[in-house]
Order: structure tokens, then sequence, then C-alpha cells
């Protein structure tokens, strides 16, 4: 696979991208990069160019390529597409080293919800990567070596030259990783118990949240930051209100995810849907100009009585100018007509 091909490939993909929090500058909320995508395939095809000009690029010049892997339904499409590209374009793995967040801990590998097996299945076997060059935790070590093999990955980690890119997702407690609430910021590899919600999440999985381990071996967000770049995927509504504290939010522990505003290089890439809690979304008027459509009106005005817990009938000229409408209050001369039209129209 050559440079000219991948640079196409990217020509492509960014006509699929919605927007950017980087045309809104000054304004924007929002603490890092984000892209939102039409869909979940158009934002994980934009994932896997990332990894690709990384892979092209330094094989070209003789280096390996370190690459930080995620599991779940989020990063399934990234390795869809990277399984095409070595397939239908010659995009090869040879020279990729690759070293897992996380794994269930314990859990025999051959086990069907193994993060081993899901990675061999989803990925590893259809590429050319060499199996001594595929790092995954072990949910079979013994309790009382864990920590020692904590220590030896991360050491694996820094003999390779550290991780060049890291894919994520994000769980609904913010957790990066299995970075549950309250995981430092310097943390690193280690034996974490699993917060109740995240247990819940992956009860289908495991048939029941009774079947689902209560520990994991997962990298730290320590590990995480160390990597030189870092993209976040994030699909479908259940994922925004987590995604809008993880890029509007503080910094804290309590959204492990929140760490990455302090990366130099990290970026967030989501769909429609995933992105729907965002300010630039949810009320842009708040942060600049905007087209007022009658269905942006209404839904300003919807949102402005839900804010003041006040009925729409009873919205003043005042709390137009407050909260960023002073425009369309301005085309109508004052919030009597834009009120009933609203209260009309539903």
């Amino acid at each position: 696979m050559t440079p000219t091909s991948i640079a196409g490939e990217a020509h492509k993909l960014e006509r699929g991208t919605m927007s950017s929090n980087e045309s809104l500058p000054g304004t924007s909320p929002e603490r890092m990069p984000v892209d939102v995508f039409s869909d979940s395939e158009a934002a994980a095809r934009a994932a896997a160019r990332h990894l690709a000009e990384a892979i092209v690029a330094n094989t070209a010049t003789g280096r390996k390529t370190v690459l930080g892997l995620a599991t779940g339904s989020t990063p399934l499409g990234v390795y869809q597409e990277l399984i095409r590209l070595h397939r239908e374009e010659g995009l090869s793995f040879r020279d990729v080293i690759s070293f897992n967040l996380d794994e269930y801990y314990p859990i025999n590998p051959a086990e069907l919800q193994s993060y081993q097996r899901f990675m061999r299945e989803n990925l590893f076997d259809h590429l050319d990567i060499p199996a001594k060059q595929v790092h995954v935790p072990s949910g079979t070590v013994a309790e009382a070596d864990v920590a020692q093999h904590c220590r030896d990955y991360e050491a694996a980690i820094a003999a390779a030259g550290g991780i060049d890119i890291q894919i994520l997702g994000i769980g609904r407690t913010g957790h990066i990783g299995f970075n549950e609430p309250g995981s430092a910021r310097d943390s690193r590899t280690r034996l974490i118990t699993l917060d109740r919600v995240t247990r819940a999440d992956a009860a289908s999985d495991f048939f029941g949240e009774e079947n689902v381990p209560r520990r994991a071996v997962t990298m730290g967000v320590g590990t995480i930051l160390a990597s030189k770049k870092v993209l976040l995927l994030a699909f479908g509504e259940h994922k925004a209100p987590v995604i809008a504290r993880a890029v509007e939010g503080p910094v804290t522990p309590s959204v492990a995810a929140s760490f990455l505003q302090e990366h130099a290089d990290a970026r967030v890439l989501l769909d429609e849907a995933a992105a729907h809690e965002l300010t630039r979304f949810k009320c842009p008027w708040t942060i600049g100009t905007v087209d007022w459509t009658p269905a942006t009106s209404r839904r300003a005005v919807l949102w402005l009585a839900r804010k003041l817990d006040r009925p729409i009938l009873k919205l003043t000229d005042e709390d137009y100018n407050e909260h960023g409408m002073q425009d369309l209050l301005a085309r109508h001369g004052n919030a009597e007509p834009i009120n009933v039209e609203v209260f009309r129209s539903m």
C-alpha cells in the first residue's frame, strides 16, 4: 500500500466528516479536537486511515509501528477496515507491534468473552502480523504474579519505543480501558475492580451480570497518556452524555476520559448520535450565530423553557437576551410572537 493511495482514501473520508470543533475558534467549549461523522462506519474508516498512514510512513523509514488496541463493539469497524486495506490494498502489518488495553481477570483465553480471543477472531487472524508482536494482558496469570505481569507489560511497551497510536472506546462511567472512576492520572497497568455499571453493561456478553468477572487487568491512565497519539471513538445516543462530560467538562478522576484533554495529540471521533449532547449541537446559539429556521427556533425555545423551568408563554425578552438568542428576538421584535408560534406548533 502506498502513501498516495492512503492520501486518496483520506480525501474521500474528509467528505464524510460532518463537522469539527476546529470550525469554532475561540467559541467552542470543547477542550480537545472532535470530528463528527454521518455514521459510525465513516468514523471507523477515518480512524483506520490514521493507523494506515502511520504504518506506511514508519515502514518507509524502517521503523516499526506500535499500536494500542481496544476491544468491544466500538472498534470493530476500524478492524474491518484494516482487514480490507490489508487484503485489497496490500497494507502489511509485518512491522506492527500491538498492545491491547485490557483483559478480564480471571478468564481463559479460549473463553468466548476473552479479549485475546476477540482480537484473534476480529483482527489478528486476518493479518500478516507476527504472533510474537501481539500483546494482550493475561487473564490466567496466578494472582500472586499479577503485579509483576503488569510491570512486565509496561516494560514491554517501553522496550518497543512506546505506543504510536492508541485506539480507545469509552464506557458509560467515562472509563478508558478499564480505568474506572477514581483512577489517577499517573496510574499504570494494574489489576482493578470493575464498576457496577461496567459489569451491568457487559452482562449480555456473559449471559448474566452474575457471570461477569469482578476484576480486570488494564493499562493505566498514565500508560494511555504516554501514547504519542490517541483516537477515542464513541457511537450511539447512549454515549452522548459521557462524551459531553469528557470533552466539555473539567478534568477529573471521576471521568477518566477527561484526562485526554491534557494530551498533546488526542482526537475524538463520533457519529451524530454520540455528539448530540455537545454544546454546538444541543444549543449552538449559546456559542455563536445560527441559521434561525423554524425547526431551530422551536428547538431553542423548548431548550430555554426547560432550562429555566418556565412555561413557553411566560418566556421574556430578558430570557432570550441572556441565553444567546438575541438574534432570534431581534427578528421578531419581542418574545411574545416567538412564544405563541412555538406553543401553537406543539
